[in-house]
Formats: C-alpha cells, structure tokens, sequence
C-alpha cells in the first residue's frame, strides 16, 4: 500500500500538529519542515511495504549502541 501523503497533506497534517503541540514554526523553518516531513513519509511507506508473515514479531526491545561500542 502506497500511503506517501501529497505536498497539500504534508502542509495540512505538520500545520496541524505544530498547532495541536503549541509549536511555533517559524516562516523561515517552514520549508525546511515541510520537506523533512515529506521525506519521513517516503521512509515509512517503504518499511510499510515490507511484508509481515503471521508467526513475525516486534523485537522485545531496541537498545541504541554508540559508534563508538560497535566492534572494530
């Protein structure tokens, strides 16, 4: 399923949300947001596209590891 919003969505839904949170955004970040945001929608539609079988389940946990912990 493709679920990528239109450049009309992106604006509706960040004005939204900055509204609803009370966060200003300021007309010089604008673009900059609106372009981020659209960005963050293409990288979900891809892992959404990523089919799931029955017996698939979520990792127990996510534990972030520095650079500098990974093995050499």
């Amino acid at each position: 399923m493709n679920a990528t919003l239109t450049p009309q969505q992106v604006e509706a839904y960040v004005d939204a949300a900055a509204a609803a949170l009370g966060l200003p955004l300021q007309p010089e970040h604008r673009p900059g947001v609106l372009r981020y945001f659209a960005l963050a929608t293409e990288m979900a539609d891809l892992v959404n596209q990523f089919p799931l079988a029955v017996q698939d389940e979520p990792a127990p946990a996510f534990v972030p590891v520095s650079p500098a912990e990974l093995p050499r």
